[in-house]
């Protein structure tokens, strides 16, 4: 039986990875070179300027290239005042066309490390749901290496505080909670965000209610998504495929884990913190825009106010 669980987990994580490789890259939500997050800083007194932006959580650095002598007049006293236009090819646009404020800017990564490729920036053209577009962002998400670090984490916790004394310790215990808990994250990925979603039509990407709103009603909102999705159309239906596919993913989790820890209140255990995890992790994407913004705009003020001291030195 411990044979065949190992070759279980080594077909399941080949299996991950070779899709993953196969796989074409997730449509952005926005063209190419507006990814939502990305943000530049321009100042005459720094050309070429590299700025990985951290807190927008842009997902490669952008190249601030101030030599171009074709540019306009007013574009580059509009980029020294930090006005960001449309016709700026880096600042992500909605759906009519204009620019989307920093609030409500949805990076594909928080802090460039948290994946977030379920998530819509406010007033942005979703990519329109499906088999393979739903597939894609699942592939994405279950193979990131940022989910294998968070897995060896939380394997080794459970291991160290004895959460299911049948696995084992040490290394042969770690093993035994790693690969579970790979197939436990990979099960709920796949059926909350691809199978069942495309089965019923049911959009399960966050759309933050955004700035304008009061704390608490945003907190409530948060909470809310656990059991409201949109459906393609973009009605409100109930979160059928999120749910359902947390109850699906510890119903198979019966098939390898020992019975001991298949039992009705353990499964409801597990259902109760994959639920409070979404909550937690769909809480920093909706006030996770709020501190980039913040941070964002004050980094503009300082490099004006460095440049305004330079022009007065000069």
């Amino acid at each position: 039986m411990v044979r065949l669980r190992f070759i279980v987990a080594i077909v399941s994580l080949g299996a991950a990875f070779s899709v993953r490789a196969g796989s074409t890259p997730i449509p952005s939500m926005l063209p190419l070179a507006a990814l939502p997050g990305a943000c530049t800083v321009a100042t005459d007194s720094e050309p070429g300027l590299l700025l990985a932006d951290a807190f927008a959580g842009a997902d490669r650095a952008l190249e601030v290239d101030l030599s171009d002598s074709k540019r306009s007049t007013q574009g580059t006293a509009d980029r020294q005042a930090g006005v960001r236009t449309a016709s700026d090819s880096t600042v992500p646009v909605d759906a009519n066309g204009n620019p989307i404020p920093l609030e409500r800017q949805q990076p594909q990564r928080i802090l460039g490390f948290m994946p977030n490729f379920r998530s819509v920036s406010g007033g942005a053209k979703p990519h329109p749901p499906g088999w393979k577009y739903n597939f894609n962002v699942a592939t994405e998400q279950a193979t990131d290496y940022s989910s294998f670090i968070f897995l060896g984490l939380t394997s080794l916790s459970a291991e160290g505080i004895n959460e299911h004394p049948d696995l084992g310790k040490g290394a042969n215990g770690f093993w035994a909670y790693t690969w579970r808990g790979f197939l436990d994250k990979t099960d709920n990925t796949y059926l909350s965000a691809w199978l069942l979603p495309s089965l019923i039509h049911e959009d399960t990407r966050y759309y933050a209610l955004g700035a304008g709103h009061n704390i608490p009603l945003r907190e409530l909102y948060v909470i809310s998504r656990q059991g409201v999705a949109r459906t393609y159309g973009g009605r409100q239906t109930p979160n059928i495929a999120g749910l359902g596919g947390k109850v699906l993913t510890q119903v198979v989790s019966r098939q390898y884990y020992p019975k001991s820890a298949t039992t009705f209140p353990v499964l409801a255990e597990k259902f109760g913190y994959s639920v409070m995890r979404d909550v937690i992790f769909t809480s920093i994407r909706e006030f996770y825009p709020d501190a980039a913004a913040h941070f964002i705009r004050k980094h503009r003020e300082k490099m004006a106010a460095n440049a305004a001291q330079d022009a007065a030195v000069q």
